[in-house]
């Protein structure tokens, strides 16, 4: 089909109308989309055996709610991270914390506390960790009575909620900085995790030839008043696939180092009786701005019944 015959279809696709008023921002991403995927079978020779194949596929993928991990898996939300950044750039904001994807797994409304709080119920024989920091802005102001929401895996490499085997809210906390802006909280280390293995996104990376392996990791939003909503991630150092991330999320500032103690003294002084793991990250939100795009991003989220 020559490019003018195509040209001729999708004028004849995008011009149907029932009378209604469309949604010109809809409409306008629907035909170049619409376009481009003429343009796209077109060009690939694709047959009407492998189009209906991948209809089939996007409906498995809805049921399975994997999309969220496809997005994250075929860059789209690290795409989006980067054009977030030229837009910061723009307009000269510059000196805060890196932020990074947010991935499917968070849940709303997890318990609040303030100043620390611990993460996990006592039932995961993983490595103790502690992590703690200050919340200040890119003046160096602390911030207090910021929002530290964290959450993250357990040792097997599932997220509470999803796993019904975990307690209500385990390893998931928001954290009010106190007077000096300041959190802290005693978890344990998470483990690296992957797509499911018989889902939709791993077979579709299968077929990219990818793994779908994740570095251990935990998951932030920081916010407060006067701020933009910082989304990031603290990757564990180590990790074999702290560089070859199946969701693109592994940025520079973001891999604090990891310190085993092994001292007795600081053992007993957490109230221990083995060796843990601490990590210390300071959270940079920027100043909000009229004139910049929202840092919040509005999508849809779980939430604990």
């Amino acid at each position: 089909m020559t490019r003018d015959e195509m040209a001729q279809v999708l004028a004849t696709v995008t011009a149907t109308t029932s009378g209604k008023i469309p949604a010109p921002r809809v409409k306008a991403a629907v035909d170049r989309i619409v376009g481009d995927l003429f343009v796209s079978i077109e060009e690939l020779d694709v047959t009407p055996d492998e189009f209906w194949a991948a209809m089939s596929y996007l409906a498995q993928a809805g049921q399975a709610n994997e999309f969220g991990l496809i997005a994250a898996g075929l860059g789209f939300e690290h795409f989006l991270d980067l054009r977030m950044d030229e837009a910061d750039r723009k307009a000269g904001l510059e000196g805060g914390t890196p932020h990074t994807i947010e991935g499917p797994p968070y849940v709303a409304d997890a318990p609040v506390r303030v100043g620390e709080a611990r993460l996990d119920d006592g039932s995961d024989p993983g490595e103790v960790l502690f992590v703690e920091g200050q919340v200040r802005d890119t003046d160096g102001t602390s911030l207090a009575g910021a929002q530290v929401e964290a959450w993250h895996v357990d040792s097997l490499g599932n997220y509470s909620f999803f796993d019904k085997a975990q307690s209500d809210y385990n390893l998931r906390r928001t954290i009010a900085t106190d007077a000096e802006g300041r959190y802290r909280f005693r978890s344990i280390v998470p483990a690296g995790y992957g797509c499911p293995p018989d889902g939709p996104t791993q077979r579709l990376l299968d077929q990219l030839g990818r793994h779908g392996r994740r570095p251990a990791h935990v998951h932030f939003f920081v916010s407060a008043p006067g701020h933009r909503k910082l989304t990031t991630q603290i990757n564990i150092d180590g990790d074999e696939y702290l560089h070859d991330h199946f969701a693109f999320a592994t940025r520079d500032g973001l891999s604090p180092p990891v310190v085993r103690e092994t001292d007795p003294e600081a053992i007993r002084a957490r109230g221990l009786d083995a060796p843990f793991a601490r990590i210390t990250f300071d959270f940079v939100p920027e100043a909000e701005r009229a004139s910049l795009p929202p840092a919040e991003v509005h999508r849809i989220r779980d939430k604990a019944a």
